[in-house]
């Protein structure tokens, strides 16, 4: 059995392990068109499956500290100089 389940402003479908695991193929789908979707046992909340581009959009670019800093106008600049406080003690407002 499924049922929708209000989070926030979105309503999402939610689906009982069993139809969930009988109905695995339609569950994905539901959510690559429709928007999470939440599994539950005994009626609790155990899990939200959401497609990979909802994922992708969540987890970032994927690009790497590397990658970006490359990507940078000033990557291969020579002429940069960067300062740095050398003593032990600063002042601090509070």
């Amino acid at each position: 059995m499924t049922s929708l389940v209000r989070t926030g402003d979105a309503a999402m479908r939610s689906w009982q392990m069993q139809d969930a695991k009988s109905r695995l193929s339609e569950l994905v789908k539901d959510a690559q068109q429709n928007g999470p979707q939440e599994i539950t046992v005994h009626g609790r909340s155990v899990a939200v499956v959401i497609s990979r581009a909802e994922y992708d959009r969540l987890a970032g670019t994927g690009e790497s500290l590397v990658e970006f800093v490359r990507r940078s106008p000033l990557a291969g600049a020579e002429d940069l100089e960067f300062t740095r406080e050398t003593g032990l003690d600063r002042d601090v407002r509070v």
